[in-house]
């Protein structure tokens, strides 16, 4: 099979979906790689390494539409879709239910689109979202952190407070992969720090991590409510498979932070989990509402593309290799976790949460395999 690796358009996206140690095992395994000229060069890797490893450097025009599968992180733009045809494998981030555009005309395309974010293990982990995950938990506390200054907008706090001085406060709204390392941060950088899920067994998870130093709390609407008046830093570390993530902070409640207060919204690449919060760039990656700074920015990872690029090609390359050496209909079937990361399949959604998500009519894999 033939495999291409894009360079990513996204705003100060420096990841790449394939290393070369990738392309390497590709090679190996008889493909042929097309990797878009200088994709990998935010990463550390210049188009001689790839070359070394045995790909192919070309344009983007034939990276996209000369492969049969497409490896990269994050989804396509609409100039990108264009140059895909019928019959096509897409391997990415793709967070459907946030872009509907992006949906459609993939459904139009004919391709197979298969989602990082939506690959489940048997346990019910998920083993590609997972390192992305504990990046942008452990990122979310150090831009919040920085946030907080008053030179960058923020109240003027220090989460690590002062002797004699109380320190800040941060509330982490969910207990999964996302939370965990929010708040394994913020203590770390000596918060007092409040996590509220509606999973006991995440908060059992938490206080047993922390020995009892970090709060867990029930999550409820007034609990919420009382978490926000308090806290100076909020994270948003809410998922929910494949689907839209539910609005978990209204308008009201944003406008009952104090000024300066921070709001960093993990969630956002898939809706987001406060009403007031819309996806930004690193570029620029902050706006106010009711004097609040939100920071919405939806592939945060990629600003520290020589950790992260690494992390996620470490859980991606089995799947990409298997999907390449079978074609995607065996890979699917013979792979229950890379099945459901499937959410289109040739013009069908196949994947519940997204056509729950977007209106659409949801079709099982299996009747389409």
């Amino acid at each position: 099979m033939r495999i291409g690796v894009p360079r990513e358009s996204k705003d100060r996206e420096f990841r790449v979906g394939v290393v070369p140690d990738g392309v390497r095992a590709f090679v190996a395994a008889g493909h042929e790689v097309l990797v878009e000229q200088s994709a990998g060069l935010g990463s550390g890797f210049d188009d001689d390494a790839y070359a070394q490893a045995g790909a192919k450097i070309v344009d983007a025009q034939e990276c996209w539409s000369s492969a049969g599968l497409i490896v990269k992180v994050k989804e396509p733009s609409l100039d990108e879709v264009a140059w895909l045809h019928a019959g096509q494998t897409l391997f990415t981030f793709l967070h459907l239910a946030a872009v509907p555009p992006i949906a459609d005309a993939l459904l139009r395309a004919d391709v197979v689109a298969i989602a990082y974010e939506t690959i489940r293990s048997g346990d019910g982990s998920f083993p590609v979202l997972a390192p992305m995950s504990e990046i942008a938990g452990r990122l979310a506390s150090q831009v919040g952190a920085e946030l907080l200054r008053m030179d960058r907008g923020g109240k003027g706090v220090l989460l690590a407070g002062a002797t004699g001085v109380q320190r800040g406060r941060v509330t982490v709204l969910g207990a999964g992969t996302v939370g965990m390392n929010a708040a394994r941060i913020a203590h770390g950088l000596g918060a007092a720090v409040d996590v509220l899920d509606v999973d006991t067994g995440h908060l059992r998870q938490i206080e047993a991590l922390f020995g009892g130093a970090v709060q867990t709390l029930h999550s409820s609407q007034p609990q919420i409510e009382r978490a926000l008046c308090s806290c100076d830093l909020l994270v948003g570390a809410v998922h929910n498979a494949g689907r839209r993530t539910p609005t978990l902070v209204s308008d009201a409640m944003v406008a009952c932070m104090q000024a300066g207060s921070v709001i960093v919204d993990v969630a956002v690449d898939q809706g987001g989990c406060v009403e007031t919060i819309h996806p930004t760039t690193h570029s620029d990656p902050t706006y106010t509402v009711h004097g609040v700074v939100h920071y919405g920015v939806a592939n945060m990872p990629g600003a520290v593309p020589r950790t992260s690029t690494r992390a996620l090609t470490n859980a991606t390359l089995r799947y990409a290799l298997q999907i390449a050496a079978l074609g995607p209909a065996e890979a699917l079937r013979s792979d229950p976790a890379l099945a459901r990361g499937a959410n289109l399949w040739r013009g069908h959604v196949v994947c519940e949460g997204v056509a729950e998500s977007l209106g659409l009519e949801y079709t099982p894999l299996d009747a389409l395999l």
